[in-house]
């Protein structure tokens, strides 16, 4: 029944913040006609202009995404992100392996969002918080011919009216149903390791059927691999070594053509 009400409608309301969230086209099939990309340096503390969404990443696959109303949430998170004094709004840890996730998140955050199974089934996350609407989609963990079911958690944010996937530790292609739900996609962080998630062509393959207009690669352990993943993405998609650790998005300054932008990791600093 949840799949169904995601598929269709997407309708079920959370708990409402002062500011409203852009409608996304998460579960739209057409591609849309984006306007020219825009990349810009900030400091983290500095305000994000109005219906964009700035995304840092900060290390291995942990992200912090922001909105203008001041939102924060951080991907992945294990609980060490830079000698700062600043505490997300909300963080999602899509395994319970000790580069994705905290078991002592600190106590200040407001939402924790954990990705693998409870004991007695898949977690449902939906929660809207006004700018931004954050929901998961479980995939299977696979290790040693071992399954397990629900293992990995992909996170969708849906916020500046853009739909924003992070991939978490995926080890399988997607399958029809999973694909449907997560929709279409416009910005995807990808692991691109090519062992201990998915393997390359695979990966992808992947990368080609979300066609998504900006894919950030992640959770790669040195320049050999991420170039091979950049190689092999370079028949379909532009590359773009950013060279800053941050970017910011609307939907208006997409990149006409989908492309790879490679961040560098950077711990926050004030």
């Amino acid at each position: 029944m949840r799949y169904l009400i995601l598929l269709i409608s997407l309708l079920v309301a959370g708990p409402v913040l002062s500011q409203q969230r852009i409608p996304s086209h998460c579960v739209a099939l057409a591609l849309g006609d984006p306007g020219p990309e825009q990349l810009m340096q900030a400091a983290f503390r500095d305000p994000v202009p109005e219906e964009s969404v700035r995304i840092s990443y900060l290390d291995h696959a942990m992200f912090m995404l922001q909105t203008p109303g001041g939102l924060s949430a951080m991907t992945d998170f294990t609980g060490y992100f830079g000698n700062v004094d600043f505490i997300p709004d909300l963080v999602t840890m899509n395994n319970a392996h000790s580069t994705h996730y905290t078991p002592v998140p600190d106590p200040g955050i407001d939402y924790v969002l954990e990705g693998w199974p409870l004991p007695e089934g898949p977690r449902e996350h939906y929660l809207d918080l006004g700018e931004m609407l954050v929901r998961n989609v479980h995939t299977d963990l696979r290790s040693q011919g071992r399954v397990r079911e629900n293992g990995n958690s992909i996170f969708v944010f849906e916020v500046a009216g853009l739909c924003i996937g992070h991939l978490g530790h995926l080890h399988h292609e997607p399958t029809p149903l999973q694909y449907a739900l997560l929709g279409r996609m416009d910005v995807v962080m990808a692991p691109v390791d090519g062992g201990l998630t998915l393997d390359l062509p695979t990966m992808i393959s992947v990368m080609e059927r979300l066609r998504a207009r900006v894919v950030i690669p992640m959770h790669w352990f040195g320049r050999s691999t991420l170039d091979t993943f950049l190689v092999g993405m370079s028949d379909e998609f532009a590359i773009e070594r950013v060279g800053l650790s941050d970017l910011t998005l609307s939907l208006q300054t997409l990149p006409d053509r989908p492309t790879v932008m490679v961040l560098e990791p950077q711990l926050l600093s004030d």
